[in-house]
């Protein structure tokens, strides 16, 4: 049973009469008579467990954007319902609005629509609806809990959306769909075409040339058909924060726009996450579902603290093709401590595939190292106002402020030093890396794509 704002108002309207008349009783009986009225209206009113709510929803819905879902409440009772209903969503599905009012007389069913706006990727769920069935004096109502789960899985973002046509648009130059003249040549035979000025003397095709009097050149286009994998490091790298997001996040976009642009191109996709097992995978992703199938995947993925086993790299990538293949490992490459186990694979990767490693660097690393002020609010990265007086610091032993900034910018310094070092190492194994800010890595791994299709490597 729950009462209602009316019934409390009812009830404050005692002290009247106790007032005017100048006696307690007149009050105690207004208070029996709204009392047995709340009683009566909690026997009329409808029976909540004679309720039954079908749920329809989308099947997932990308975070930062809205999805629509609808509940459908059928009244089988014997009395009209006026009733008020709380979806029990977890609040990072953003679900709007939040409660409904619904008047179902007996035997009919109505709808409730609603809009989600999740804030946060991963599987938000809802154990039932709770509904409040107010009496006709609307004074106190039945309540209940109906049984009514609901998943929503919220997918990446997907920002890195915007840079897919142009890398498109270069893979259609690659293909021979639009003049482009290139110093590379993929790798497949494509046709022949009459020479013009600029195109590489060495594409000319001396036979067909001299059966038509004509100077003929070949046509190459990339390989199709080639595997593409793609590893997502959730363990320690992944974990770490940069611009209020985890390094996971970045590892997410870029594996959508590489598996987009590669799914377009003809190429077969696989997906694996791993931190010191495989915690996921898609195999065989096409140009139709990579995206979605991606997406369902590394939403519910999570950093964790555990070290990565980069040594069942190299078999879970034989198990998926003993072909060449572009191996992608997005991952950060911070000390030679930290990524000892990946340089040591490197070598055996690079032999038989070509190597992708990412760096994701930190802005406010770099500024405090070139002690630049934060470009928003102004402040030098690692300085403090305040604290303890400049005397009782020299008592304390401590340093001063200048000398904690020369610190902290030596600090800085130090790790990219260290994060440069393990890049060469990188290199020297016969990988490439590409390294930037958060928001300019999914577009440098495309781009790194890009080159392996034009220089033949994959």
């Amino acid at each position: 049973m729950a009462v209602t704002g009316r019934f409390v108002v009812l009830l404050a309207v005692a002290v009247v009469p106790t007032v005017l008349l100048g006696s307690g009783w007149a009050g105690l009986a207004w208070v029996a008579v709204v009392v047995v009225g709340a009683a009566l209206d909690v026997v009329l009113a409808a029976d909540p467990g004679r309720l039954r709510v079908e749920r329809r929803m989308p099947r997932a819905a990308r975070r930062d954007a809205t999805a629509d879902g609808t509940l459908v409440v059928a009244n089988d009772g014997t009395r009209r319902l006026r009733a008020e209903l709380r979806d029990m969503w977890e609040p990072s599905a953003g679900q709007q609005p939040r409660r409904f009012r619904l008047d179902v007389p007996p035997g009919e069913r109505r709808t409730a629509r609603m809009r989600f706006a999740p804030f946060r990727r991963g599987r938000r769920t809802t154990t039932g609806v709770a509904v409040r069935a107010v009496g006709p004096l609307g004074l106190a109502a039945r309540q209940r809990v109906l049984a009514a789960p609901g998943t929503l899985v919220v997918t990446p973002p997907f920002r890195s959306r915007r840079h897919l046509p142009s890398r498109l648009a270069r893979l259609r130059e690659l293909d021979g769909e639009t003049t482009l003249q290139l110093r590379g040549h993929g790798t497949e035979f494509d046709s022949l075409r009459d020479y013009v000025r600029g195109d590489d003397v060495r594409s000319i095709d001396w036979r067909a040339t001299a059966r038509r009097q004509d100077l003929v050149v070949r046509t190459w286009r990339p390989e199709r058909d080639r595997r593409v994998v793609v590893v997502v490091d959730a363990g320690r790298s992944g974990a770490g924060r940069i611009e209020d997001e985890p390094r996971l996040d970045t590892f997410i976009e870029a594996a959508l726009l590489l598996g987009a642009l590669a799914a377009a191109a003809g190429d077969r996709v696989d997906l694996v996450v791993l931190d010191d097992a495989v915690r996921d995978r898609v195999r065989g992703a096409t140009r139709s579902d990579v995206v979605q199938r991606f997406g369902e995947v590394l939403a519910t993925v999570e950093p964790g603290l555990r070290a990565t086993d980069w040594s069942a790299v190299p078999g879970l990538v034989d198990g998926v093709t003993t072909a060449r293949a572009l191996v992608v490992l997005l991952t950060g490459l911070d000390s030679v401590g930290s990524s000892g186990d990946l340089l040591a694979v490197l070598p055996r990767l690079a032999r038989d595939h070509a190597v992708v490693v990412t760096g994701v660097e930190d802005p406010t690393v770099h500024r405090t190292a070139a002690g630049d002020p934060d470009p928003v609010t102004g402040v030098v990265p690692g300085r403090t106002r305040g604290g303890r007086t400049r005397s009782a610091r020299r008592a304390a032993g401590l340093p001063s402020g200048a000398e904690r900034d020369v610190y902290r910018r030596a600090a800085a310094e130090r790790s990219l030093l260290d994060a440069a070092g393990v890049a060469d190492v990188a290199r020297r194994a016969g990988a490439e890396v590409v390294s930037g800010r958060p928001s300019d890595v999914p577009p440098l791994v495309a781009d790194a794509y890009v080159r392996a299709k034009a220089g033949g490597r994959l």
